[in-house]
């Protein structure tokens, strides 16, 4: 049997607002798009129904197995599938407590080589895996640009607008999550961010209005909570881009600018501590592009 190589791509959170809460969950509504900063996930097929995963970069190998959410995706999968476990190795480049979605992705692409391994077409049935494994994981099943709503479990794809070019500044601690819904709940702001606009601009492919919606009611807690973050953000606004904001709960702030090129101009005029890294929004079909299959980037031979 084949070994699947899966690439799972991290996002960004254009636009962010809290809808109010749900069983002790925050609801989100939230405009997310694809970038080309991608964890690989290696899944090889095992004869029992074990899944051993390992963790490779940034940090990751001090994660407990109890604590992993691609541990716990893969687990469920074997169990409501009935099939054989798998060695999997993930190598990470979607740097964790950044608000990129780097837990989610790990998980969404364990249940993408999985269900490639074992032949499982049914993604109704994955995504219902994955949307009990973090809330940006059933919407990462398919990357590319959506409006996540709900608890993250409700999605609406959207069509992918025109390139769109960001510059990363990625402080070095991250923000936690639960901390930064905590500061959020001390002093809300429900309606500052509009990702109703927001998809409208998407769906327009106008530039100049998604620049203008992005925004996120999680901007001001996470740069209250760590003042890298807050650096950054001051930092990504002092060269006028189109927009800048807190991606997710944080710590990563990105800034958008009308070319690559502008992107460029910008680090290479940064001069901070922090990291930048230049990346650009990625559709589904741009990701998998060539591919005999749609979830899969790379199949080899096991040995």
């Amino acid at each position: 049997m084949f070994a699947a190589k899966i690439k799972s791509c991290a996002k960004l959170n254009l636009s962010l607002n809290i809808a109010g809460t749900s069983g002790g969950y925050h609801l989100l509504d939230s405009v997310v798009t694809a970038i080309d900063v991608y964890d690989t996930v290696y899944a090889k097929p095992r004869g029992d129904k074990l899944i051993n995963v390992y963790m490779h970069g940034m940090g990751s190998e001090g994660i407990p197995p109890e604590k992993n959410n691609a541990v716990k995706a893969g687990e469920a999968f074997v169990r409501a599938f009935g099939t054989g476990g798998a060695d999997i190795d993930i190598y990470k480049d979607i740097p964790m407590g950044a608000g990129l979605g780097g837990s989610s992705a790990d998980a969404a692409g364990v249940l993408n080589a999985l269900a490639k391994l074992y032949k499982i077409g049914d993604r109704a049935a994955l995504k219902e895996i994955a949307d009990a494994h973090g809330s940006d994981t059933g919407y990462m099943l398919n990357g590319g640009t959506a409006r996540i709503s709900g608890r993250g479990d409700r999605v609406e794809q959207l069509p992918s607008p025109p390139t769109l070019h960001f510059l990363l500044f990625l402080p070095r601690t991250p923000v936690s999550t639960a901390e930064c819904f905590a500061e959020y709940d001390a002093a809300p702001d429900p309606l500052r961010a509009e990702s109703a606009r927001m998809t409208r601009a998407i769906r327009d492919g106008n530039f100049a209005e998604i620049a203008q919606h992005v925004d996120s009611a999680l901007q001001a807690p996470a740069c209250r909570l760590n003042a890298e973050t807050a650096q950054a953000l001051e930092a990504a606004k002092s060269f006028s881009p189109a927009a800048a904001a807190v991606t997710g709960s944080g710590s990563a702030v990105f800034a958008l600018f009308e070319s690559e090129e502008l992107c460029r101009w910008a680090k290479s005029r940064y001069k901070g501590k922090l990291k930048t890294r230049v990346v650009k929004s990625v559709s589904p079909a741009k990701a998998r592009k060539g591919l005999k299959n749609p979830f899969v980037l790379g199949e080899e031979e096991g040995k």
